[in-house]
Formats: C-alpha cells, sequence, structure tokens
C-alpha cells in the first residue's frame, strides 16, 4: 500500500490529481505562499482522480483555520527583532556513513535553494564517519561542499567533528536521509530574526514519501511532526511541568541548529550519545536540554522544514521505536546524575512516560491493532534496557573507540 503525497498550495488555484493503481489515498502538504501550514492523510480509491473541488472540500475541513491564521501573519508589519544586526554566518553540518546517493540527494536540494542574503556566508561541511562507498565522490560532485574524514565511529563523534571544523556563528545539523523544504534557509533567517539570543532552532519534518506500510503506519502514528506553529521553548513562557526534561517537545535532531559558540561552550555533543546501533538515540534530546538547562531558548519554526526518508519496513520500524525508548531512558538516566537540581522532574518524567506507554498500549489492544502494541512493547523495552545501565555501558564503549583511536 501506497500513498501519493501532493503538495497543495492554497493561494492559488488547485487542480485535480490522478492518483496511480497502486496509491490508495494520499498525504497533503498544506501550503500559504509557499509555507508549510498543515498536514492531513486523506484514504481514496486507488488509480482515482482527486478531483479540485473535493480537495478544496478537504482543505476547507482541515486547513481553514490555518489559513486564516496565514493571512493574518501577512497582514502584520514584520518583526523588528533581529533587525539592525548583521547577519550571522552559518555553517551546514551532514554526517553520513555508507548513504552516498542520500547524501547526493540532499547536497542537490541544498544546491537549489535561492539565495538567502540574511546570511553574511555559508559554507557546507560533510563529515564521512568512515564510509566504504563513493560517499568522497558525492561530495566533490558539488562545488561547495567540503568532505572531512572522522575516523571514530558513532553519529556524535561525527557532529563533535564538525562543531570543531565549522566557522559560522550558527551551526546547522541535517541527516543525510533528508532534503530540505524549498524555505528551509529562510525559515531559520525567519527563526534566528525573532530570536537573535536564542540558543538553537528546530524545524518541521515531513515526509519524503509515503511508499512503504511501514512509511505510512508511521505517519499515522503522529511521524517526527512538531506542529506548523512556531514554539519558543524558554523558562517562564513554556508552560509544562516536565520541563525541560522532556525535550523530545523541542524537535528532531535531523534538523536542528544551534549557537556554535554556545555548543562549544558546553563541550559539544555527547559522544556517549547516539553512538550508532549500540545506542542509536537520545543525543539530540541531551544538546536540547543542555542548551535550555543554560538559560537560552529554543525556537522552533516550522517553516525551517525538511522531508525525511521514513523507515521502509516493519522490523526498521519496530526496531526505531525501540531506539527511540532507548536513547530518551539512556537520557534520563545520564540527566538524573549530572543534574540533581532537577532530580524530581526527572522522576515525574520516567512515571509519566510509563504511563503514557501503558495507556498506548491498551488503546492499541481495544482497537485489535496488534501491529501498534508491538510497536509500544518494543519502544517500553527500549526504555527499560536505556534506564538499566545503557549510558555507562555506552560511556565505556566510547571511551575503548576513542583510546583506539588516539
Amino acid at each position: 500500500m501506497s500513498y501519493r503525497l501532493i503538495d497543495l498550495e492554497l493561494s492559488g488555484p488547485i487542480t485535480p490529481v490522478p492518483l496511480e493503481s497502486g496509491q490508495h489515498g494520499f498525504g497533503i502538504v498544506a501550503r500559504w505562499r509557499g509555507r508549510p501550514i498543515g498536514f492531513h492523510l486523506e484514504e481514496w480509491p486507488a488509480g482515482a482522480l482527486v478531483g479540485a473541488d473535493e480537495l478544496a472540500s478537504i482543505a476547507d475541513r482541515h486547513f481553514a483555520e490555518a489559513v486564516l491564521a496565514a493571512r493574518v501573519e501577512d497582514a502584520l508589519p514584520p518583526s523588528a527583532a533581529g533587525d539592525g544586526r548583521s547577519g550571522p554566518t552559518l555553517s551546514i553540518a551532514i554526517c553520513t556513513r555508507n548513504r552516498a546517493q542520500r547524501l547526493a540527494r540532499l547536497l542537490r536540494s541544498l544546491d537549489e535553494l535561492r539565495p538567502e542574503p540574511s546570511f553574511a556566508g555559508v559554507e557546507i561541511i560533510v563529515v564521512d564517519n568512515g564510509s566504504t562507498d563513493d560517499t568522497k565522490g558525492a561530495v566533490a560532485r558539488f562545488a561547495g561542499a567540503r568532505h572531512v574524514l572522522e575516523r571514530k565511529a558513532g553519529l556524535n563523534f561525527a557532529r563533535n567533528r564538525a562543531l570543531s571544523e565549522a566557522k559560522g556563528d550558527l551551526i546547522a545539523f541535517l541527516d543525510d536521509d533528508v532534503v530540505v523544504d524549498a524555505g528551509w534557509l529562510a525559515g531559520l533567517v525567519s527563526a534566528w530574526r525573532s530570536r537573535p539570543d536564542a540558543g538553537g532552532f528546530s524545524g518541521l519534518v515531513l515526509p519524503y514519501r509515503l511508499q512503504t506500510e511501514a512509511q505510512l503506519l508511521f505517519e499515522r502514528r503522529g511521524g517526527f511532526r512538531r506542529g506548523f506553529k512556531r514554539i519558543e521553548f524558554r523558562a517562564g513562557n513554556y508552560h509544562n511541568p516536565l520541563f525541560p526534561v522532556g525535550a523530545g517537545s523541542v524537535g528532531a535532531g535531523c534538523n536542528m541548529a544551534f549557537d556554535r559558540r554556545l555548543l562549544l561552550d558546553l563541550g559539544g555533543f555527547d559522544e556517549a550519545l547516539d553512538t550508532g546501533a549500540p545506542l542509536p538515540g537520545g543525543g539530540d534530546l541531551d544538546i536540547f536540554y543542555r542548551v535550555l538547562r543554560s538559560g537560552r531558548a529554543m525556537v522552533y519554526e516550522p517553516r525551517y522544514a525538511v522531508h525525511h526518508e521514513h523507515r521502509e519496513t516493519l522490523a526498521e520500524l519496530q526496531r526505531q521505536y525501540w531506539s527511540w525508548g532507548l536513547g530518551l531512558m539512556a537520557f534520563v538516566a545520564k540527566s538524573r546524575r549530572s543534574d540533581p537540581e532537577l532530580a524530581r522532574r526527572h522522576r515525574a518524567m520516567v512515571a509519566w512516560w510509563l504511563g503514557d506507554q501503558a495507556r498506548a498500549f491498551l488503546r492499541s489492544v481495544r482497537r485489535s491493532d496488534l501491529r501498534g502494541a508491538r510497536f509500544t512493547l518494543a519502544e517500553t523495552w527500549g526504555g527499560v534496557m536505556g534506564f538499566a545501565g545503557e549510558y555507562e555501558r555506552s560511556r565505556a564503549r566510547v571511551a575503548a573507540i576513542a583510546a583506539e583511536a588516539s
């Protein structure tokens, strides 16, 4: 089963869209003057035409409020925040290993962006984490990209290498399995202008395609989306009793940016998190948390958007949910020891998460959704492993990797 993805621009005429014989529905990325304002999945007869009137009716039901908000925003004078400052320089960091084709796809999408004059300069750094394919050749085909080799295996080793190589005022991290939206660079500028003293920025993550059952299931369960409204995460502004321990609400590691100087002051990424196969997560949560604990805000901006290639098979998707639980609880276990001032919130986070997992499991059982129940059990089991000493085991592993490389 697959769905067609439709980019629906609502500020102009709507045209019919045909589905192919294997497409049993569609996902709409709704836009207003290019800006993403909503997402919706709709089941539809395979091979049928989706008429303009039918698309308009769906848009009226699901995006009318978002269109009104976009119209109001257009009518307001532009924000004065950030004006009067010279634009920042930007380093774009891509950490990759043995994904030359996907890397080339991402570099092409960056190449197609319109120049954004608000940035005083932009550089692209590709950190190759020991590839054996044509990664170096893929980078060489893009004049604006620089290839750097990091031999220590692990995503956060690679992120820290990018941090040490970067020269920009801001550093944006992109995973190699995304492509950037046409408004990605302008969205980052918008977020920076709205809050130039923020410590970091995160953005919307949309599906790149919905061609397998696993990709469709992932989106039906919420995907990576954090909504289509700008959010400012800072103490006193974001009212969540678990703030900032519930750092997952900030965004996703495949699309995040930071004040580079702040990351250096914080000591960079924790190399015992996001290590690759043994502990493939937690690094983004940890850095969001530490930025927020430094007293600096994080800003979520939906216009700063990417399109992510979701896991293709159900087995890969189930492992992803397992890794989410593992990474989350490894991060919580680390933070409750390194930050005893917030020990009560860390305990509350564990209690809330276990309750949420239990509620999700029971909902799946009541609906006879056994696959959903398996996903929840996988995530819960990952969480148990994460909380039961995975961070310490990971520290020992990365220490051995670093010693071997020295």
